[in-house]
């Protein structure tokens, strides 16, 4: 059973300062105790998806800013990859902050693509609204 109150540190600590609000122990809680959801990795970093039908949408992926920069995300990503390959999905989406360039730039290494847009759909308060990019990709 995975550590929902660390979870929750992790992410809260992962988006300071962003435009995604953080998730709370009790919204991790709730959201894993669905059969569809799954979580890998640890309180370090950590993926959290869903696959239902064929598909599955990684729902949040973060990293404890004092493990960053170790290759930690690109680990949970690719074992976030193999449980959902697991899961028999083969299509996988996600959502993203515009401005979230280190996010981008590892969906990107592992060929997600832009597929749509939301205009304006993260608002915090930390300046202008920032649009969420809608990337996707296939699993082998």
């Amino acid at each position: 059973m995975p550590d929902f109150t660390a979870f929750a540190a992790t992410h809260s600590a992962a988006f300071r300062g962003g435009h995604v609000r953080a998730w709370s122990a009790e919204e991790f809680s709730a959201l894993c105790a669905s059969p569809f959801t799954y979580v890998v990795g640890d309180e370090r970093a950590f993926a959290v998806g869903r696959a239902v039908a064929g598909e599955a949408e990684l729902l949040t992926l973060a990293t404890d800013p004092s493990h960053q920069r170790k290759g930690l995300a690109k680990a949970v990503l690719k074992a976030f990859h193999q449980e959902t390959l697991k899961r028999a999905a083969a299509f996988v989406c996600l959502e993203v902050a515009e401005n979230n360039r280190a996010a981008r730039a590892l969906y990107k290494s592992e060929g997600y693509t832009e597929t749509a847009r939301r205009a304006a759909y993260y608002r915090g308060d930390c300046g202008p609204a920032v649009d969420a990019l809608i990337l996707s990709r296939s699993l082998p």
